[in-house]
This record gives C-alpha cells, structure tokens and sequence, in this order.
C-alpha cells in the first residue's frame, strides 16, 4: 500500500507525512507544503487535488541542469565541452531520477489517481523523474538556489562525480561512429521506425543504418534512448564480425 493512501484522512495528516518525508531527506520544512504538490501527478487533480507537479516540474528541470552543469564545470576542467555535455545528459536522465527516486522513497509518496496506480504509475520513470524535478524546484522556490544544491548534491553526488567516465562507457552513439569511421569512413543514420503508446508514455522503436545496411534496431521511452540502444546492438554485432574473423 502507498504512503498516500494511508494518510486519506485530512489534509493536516497528509502534510504531516510530507513533512516527515522533507525530515529524512533534510529539506527544510517550511518547504513541506510546496513539497507535498511537488509529489501530486496529475491525475490526482480528477480526484480532488487542488494542483500538480507540472509547473514545478518544468521549472525543476531548468534548475537541475544549471546545478549539475555548473558542478560539472567546477569539478572537471580539464574536460571538454562534449564530455561535459554527454555527463550532465547521464547525470538528468529520466533513468537516474527515476532510479533516485526510488531510493528516496519518492515512489511511496506520490499521490495518484486510481486509474494511474492501477497501471503501474507508481513504477512509471517518466513520473518518478518528473516528481524529483518538481522537488527540486519545490527546495529552491520555498529555500533558495543554495539549498537546491545541497539537496541536488546529497542525491547526485556520487554520479556527477563519475559521469564523465560512466557517460563515455554508455554513450553507444559515439563510440559506434568511431567505429564505423575508422572502418569504413562513413557515418551511421538513425530511423525511427515506430511510435506506440500514449502521448505521456510513448515507445520509441529506432534502426541505426550505413547506407542500404542496418547495422541494429533498438527501442527505448525516448527517440535518444531508442537511438542509444540501436548503437548497442551495433556494437555487438560489430564486435561478433570481428570475433569470428579473428577465429577463421
């Protein structure tokens, strides 16, 4: 059972536990009450909400990519831009908010619809990002940017600490058109095939191809998640050529 629906008594109990929430993870708070929409999704607002996590939503995103941005540029400036570039993209990338999400037990918390619990929103990581960015924005608006850093620190700060190197390991797209360019001097092309799925929640499926040759196909919640994993499965099919020829 989530946390919400066993505080469905009053507002004041709700808030009481939003509040407990802000303790553990040291946000201060008098930000409790901003907090508490910043875990309401949307479809909560059918069932007697009075706001959402969308605004704040969209102004967390800002304020957590100028953080991680700017601690990026400080911690490493021996690192050129596309390096810099490629590890905030890994750093804000709905898989690690969702992924942080969890950790922080923001999944227990989030209020939703019935409709929305019973499809899985409480697991969905588009919902689980979101609601992190729109806390951010809740500890910045009701706290100031220099807690919103602490805050974004105490969650991220081992990531951003090994983005650079993570986001080379991971950035399949790149590594692939050093391949293909060493290989055969040309530059892969990425398709996308397929879009299924509801407008929130869409499935991207993406051919990555040199010429009339298709090198992989991979899918993912987004066109560069799709895109990322069509390079993996390049790579992989590049890497069993080569084993093979090197067996012959």
């Amino acid at each position: 059972m989530c946390l919400w629906s066993m505080w469905s008594g009053s507002s004041g109990s709700n808030l009481s536990s939003v509040r407990d929430f802000c303790k553990r993870l040291q946000i201060p708070e008098h930000c409790a009450p901003l907090v508490e929409q910043a875990l309401t999704h949307r479809s909560a607002l059918a069932e007697g909400a009075a706001q959402s996590n969308e605004r704040l939503e969209l102004l967390g995103d800002a304020v957590l990519g100028l953080i991680v941005t700017e601690k990026l540029y400080t911690l490493f400036p021996e690192r050129a831009e596309g390096e810099l570039s490629r590890a905030r993209a890994l750093v804000v990338s709905r898989r690690t908010l969702a992924h942080v999400a969890k950790q922080l037990g923001v999944d227990q918390m989030l209020r939703l619809s019935t409709g929305e619990e019973a499809q899985g929103g409480r697991q969905r990581s588009s919902i689980l990002a979101d609601a992190v960015e729109a806390i951010i924005a809740a500890v910045y608006l009701q706290a100031g940017m220099e807690e919103a850093r602490r805050f974004v620190w105490r969650m991220l700060g081992e990531t951003i600490q090994r983005a650079p190197d993570a986001s080379r390991v991971h950035d399949y797209k790149s590594r692939l058109q050093e391949r293909t360019h060493a290989l055969l001097r040309q530059t892969p092309e990425y398709r996308v095939l397929s879009e299924t799925g509801a407008d929130h929640d869409k499935t991207f499926c993406v051919q990555v191809r040199l010429g009339e040759m298709i090198l992989g196909v991979g899918t993912g919640k987004s066109k560069k998640e799709a895109e990322q994993a069509a390079a993996r499965e390049a790579l992989e099919r590049i890497d069993a050529v080569e084993r093979s020829s090197h067996c012959a």
